[in-house]
């Protein structure tokens, strides 16, 4: 694993985003974390490039992992911006990306902005909307083990203790929990206006989701996918909100399925 810095300019200013590179060659993948940090991609980021023909670029969203986030980054939609302004930076063409949970939301956010340099966009278990009837669990004032119930399909596999933990490894997690709210908004992790620019999405979308998904729910899901026009659903059995750490394997082959299909530089690759 490499990484690099890379500094954007917007038009609300500069911006310092960290790139981990996982591989040197095949297909461009930008895989976008979600509210548990860095750490909940890098494996799976590894995994990819070991086993297909992947180029992966896993940003670290701006205030995680000891990053600094300037005030005027405070939403999904200027943070999409940022990215579509980091892949012009590295020059990248035919990217499938891949955003899992608020990952999924900057995910669906950047399938929006229309860029060319885009070919497919899988979202994994996103937030981002409202569906009636089907509310995003409220996270913020659980403790570890009650998100974990909630998280996977297996708990028993994923226990935490968090007396472990380093006091730098606790205030990383404290800002990126803080990092996460500013993010999430005013509307808890949705953006009422979404719908209407998801509904003029032209990229490939798929909307991958883990069936025992208990922040999201399936039929959560299964709206955001209607919300696409032409998106497509897939089910995930035996796996949660997190399948890329749960049943990376499972994950894996439906992600590179389907931006295998669609990529447009095939024989480059």
């Amino acid at each position: 694993m490499a990484g690099s810095t890379h500094t954007l300019t917007l038009d609300q200013g500069t911006l310092d985003v960290t790139v981990d590179l996982h591989g040197d060659q095949g297909h461009p993948f930008l895989l976008l974390h979600g509210g548990g940090g860095p750490q909940t991609v890098t494996a799976f980021a590894g995994l990819l490039a070991e086993q297909r023909p992947a180029r992966v670029f896993a940003p670290v969203h701006p205030g995680f992992d000891g990053t600094t986030r300037p005030g005027w980054l405070s939403d999904v939609r200027t943070l999409a911006r940022a990215y579509a302004h980091l892949l012009d930076e590295l020059l990248l063409r035919d990217v499938s990306v891949v955003g899992n949970s608020i990952g999924g939301w900057i995910a669906a956010e950047l399938a929006a902005l229309g860029s060319d340099r885009i070919s497919s966009v899988t979202l994994v278990n996103a937030v981002g909307i409202h569906v009636p009837g089907h509310p995003i669990a409220e996270t913020f004032g659980l403790t570890r083990a009650e998100l974990s119930r909630l998280s996977f399909h297996d708990p028993s596999k994923f226990r935490f203790d968090p007396s472990k933990l380093s006091e730098e490894q606790r205030a990383i997690a404290a800002a990126n929990r803080a990092a996460l709210q500013v993010y999430s908004g005013p509307h808890a992790m949705a953006d009422p206006t979404l719908p209407e620019r998801l509904a003029k999405v032209t990229r490939p979308t798929l909307v991958a989701w883990g069936a025992s998904d208990q922040v999201v729910d399936a039929d959560y899901g299964r709206a955001y996918a209607k919300a696409v026009p032409g998106a497509e659903f897939r089910l995930l059995h035996g796996t949660g909100h997190m399948p890329q750490t749960e049943t990376p394997e499972q994950l894996l082959a439906v992600i590179w399925d389907f931006a295998d299909s669609h990529a447009t530089d095939r024989p480059q690759r």
